[in-house]
């Protein structure tokens, strides 16, 4: 990876984070070298770097800078999606400024804390990472809003998995999910297999042609891509996804607070987008959670409101901040749990069929 980082390292993990962008861009287990996280086909270069002419192999959509530098675990803020016309020709990329900002990194209480100013969206973004024990990583991060105004924002958790974690009809995952919904047929250029605007309940999503997919197993198609989106249980006071790959029988998982991130999206990316970047190649699957359950822009997500009696937007008070703590964690697993449990704090157990609990 050509890209300025810094990296956490103890006896189980290696966590890689860049300065621009700020991506938790590799979560590495030392004792498999396995890394769950994804990494494009294409060269990474830094956001700064960008320029369409000398580098139009990104595509000329508004979103090239962004997939230039992207890898990972992507911050999404103060938008989860495209900006409006008004805000794109006012200079606010796809996803918000934070995912192509330069941060100030700094060593602190056995971590690191990235910090940046968002101008355009008149915020401040603070993510502080370190890895608390054997498998598990903390991440706590805080929104300021520098402006007078109350203000309606997104703010997703864009983490994206990829080869050769991924395996077509192998790798599994668990949501802590009941009620989905299917993204409208705007997305992807109408390609997706699954029928548009479709509500289910996780993991049968209803396709096109009739039959079901099954969510919690990876695809087996030759070409597929879509959102789906996933409202975390409301009986939970921790919402959770775990992903596992019974090849590596390696796993890795998130946990946080469902009154911080009420939604999770759920992203597929198999060799379906012909466009640049891409072209065919891509193959990602991004388990998205945040304060939105769909790509939309800012006055999509207002007008939308609430999906499932949930709002699809946080209001940010005027000189206020917000903070929200949560967890990654990767180990060594012979199965899927069936259960994650947390105790607010570092410590994460895992629950299986087996009845074996397994504490990180």
């Amino acid at each position: 990876m050509n890209r300025r980082a810094v990296e956490l390292e103890d006896d189980t993990l290696v966590v890689t984070l860049t300065e621009e962008g700020g991506h938790i861009a590799s979560i590495r287990h030392k004792a498999t070298g396995v890394d769950p996280m994804w990494a494009p086909t294409w060269p990474s270069i830094e956001p700064s770097e960008f320029n369409g002419e000398k580098y139009p192999g990104f595509g000329g959509s508004n979103e090239a800078r962004l997939v230039a530098g992207m890898l990972g675990h992507m911050i999404c803020l103060d938008l989860f999606g495209a900006p409006t016309p008004e805000e794109a020709a006012a200079g606010m990329p796809v996803h918000g400024e934070a995912a192509t900002a330069r941060y100030d990194v700094e060593a602190s209480d056995g971590g690191v804390v990235l910090d940046t100013s968002l101008p355009l969206a008149e915020m401040r973004f603070t993510r502080k990472v370190r890895l608390a024990s054997q498998g598990v990583v903390s991440i706590c991060e805080a929104v300021e809003n520098l402006s007078c105004t109350d203000r309606p924002i997104a703010w997703t958790q864009h983490v994206t998995l990829g080869k050769p974690f991924l395996e077509p009809g192998l790798t599994q995952f668990l949501l802590s999910a009941k009620s989905s919904r299917v993204i409208g047929a705007q997305f992807n250029e109408g390609l997706g297999l699954c029928v548009p605007d479709a509500d289910f309940d996780w993991p049968h999503a209803p396709r096109r042609d009739s039959g079901e997919d099954d969510l919690s197993i990876l695809t087996s198609e030759p070409h597929s891509g879509g959102m789906t989106a996933h409202q975390m249980d409301r009986a939970r006071q921790h919402a959770y996804f775990v992903a596992w790959s019974p090849s590596s029988r390696i796993l890795i998982g998130y946990v946080w607070r469902r009154e911080d991130f009420p939604w999770l999206a759920r992203w597929e990316e198999n060799h379906l987008r012909s466009w640049a970047p891409w072209n065919g190649e891509g193959f990602a699957l991004g388990l998205e959670f945040g304060v939105s359950p769909f790509v939309e822009n800012r006055r999509e997500i207002v007008q939308r409101a609430t999906m499932f009696d949930t709002p699809t937007f946080r209001w940010l008070g005027a000189r206020a901040t917000y903070s929200a703590h949560y967890c990654a964690f990767v180990r060594a697993a012979d199965a899927l749990p069936s259960a994650v449990e947390w105790d607010g704090a570092t410590n994460v157990t895992l629950r299986f069929e087996d009845s074996e609990e397994h504490s990180l």
